[in-house]
């Protein structure tokens, strides 16, 4: 057994690119641990040791709580108190953002993902031999993947930042925008890769008895490529309510607007209660995607 093992183990396929890739790595870590950039023994100094033991048993600790010890009371009448004062009204500004940002990146990565994929914006979709394509197609591949990554390559904080100055800082339209933009490309490249992924079988037969493009992007490719979409979906708005707390320190009323007010003062309990907020709405929006999934499976 020991030695099918081993024969085994001899035999298995190897990549010199994924070697020289690790080996590359391993290298460049090495050099920059040794070049002097980083310096891990300046990160646990006394004083920052002291630092941290301050944040973790004093700073982050509720006000009321700071004196008398843990009162289960005084707990929940301060974070009632913050939570109506403006935690509330943060929190849901958040996730409005969150949730119309990625409907419309949705949206948009609808009209951008069957115009990027291969298989789908040709001369003859899903042909099992297809011949040369026309330059129209392929130009038009071309130009949707080119936005596509113009709009993921520029982050969500200078899109939201450029808005600011066209659209004025009283409103959170410049962060529900760039967070659209920037998303729509990567679900469209996303969104593509799925169409172009799915089992061309029973694609074909349908353009084969003639189903018109339109047709069979409705009736058959969108219902077999929803499942591994909803997983993107759901994860791209985790990520847009982390961007839109993040966002909030540009001026959007946001928990990243409370946020930086709280550590501007020195609240970090304060901070930190929002923070968990934001974290709040991540879960449920996991747990949601879960549910939707498994629903998904079970009805297919």
């Amino acid at each position: 057994m020991s030695a099918r093992v081993e024969a085994l183990y001899k035999s298995r396929p190897r990549s010199r690119f994924v070697q020289l890739t690790l080996w590359s790595f391993g290298l460049f870590t090495l050099l920059t641990w040794l070049s002097g950039v980083i310096q891990p023994a300046s990160f646990l100094t006394a004083r920052r040791l002291e630092n941290l033991e301050r944040f973790l048993t004093v700073d982050i600790v509720p006000a009321p709580l700071r004196e008398g010890g843990f009162d289960l009371g005084a707990l929940i009448t301060w974070t009632q108190g913050v939570l109506l004062d403006h935690g509330l009204d943060a929190l849901l500004a958040t996730l409005a953002i969150s949730v119309l940002a990625i409907v419309l990146a949705m949206l948009l990565s609808w009209l951008f993902a069957p115009l990027a994929a291969a298989t789908l914006s040709t001369r003859r979709p899903f042909d099992a031999t297809p011949g040369q394509d026309l330059f129209g197609w392929r130009a038009l591949r071309l130009v949707t993947r080119a936005v596509m990554i113009l709009l993921r390559s520029i982050p969500e904080y200078v899109l939201a930042f450029l808005l600011l100055a066209i659209l004025g800082p009283n409103h959170a339209w410049p962060a529900v925008l760039a967070l659209a933009l920037h998303n729509s490309g990567i679900l469209g490249r996303l969104g593509a890769e799925t169409i172009e992924n799915l089992d061309p079988q029973p694609l074909r037969t349908l353009t084969a008895i003639g189903a018109p493009r339109r047709s069979l992007l409705v009736s058959a490719v969108f219902p077999l490529a929803l499942g591994r979409y909803l997983l993107y979906f759901f994860y791209r708005f985790e990520t847009c309510v982390r961007e839109a707390t993040v966002l909030g320190m540009l001026g959007v009323v946001s928990l990243g607007y409370y946020i930086q007010q709280a550590r501007g003062k020195m609240y970090y309990d304060e901070m930190l209660l929002l923070i968990l907020l934001g974290a709040g709405i991540v879960i449920a929006s996991d747990i949601l995607s879960a549910v939707a999934r498994r629903y998904l499976r079970t009805a297919s």
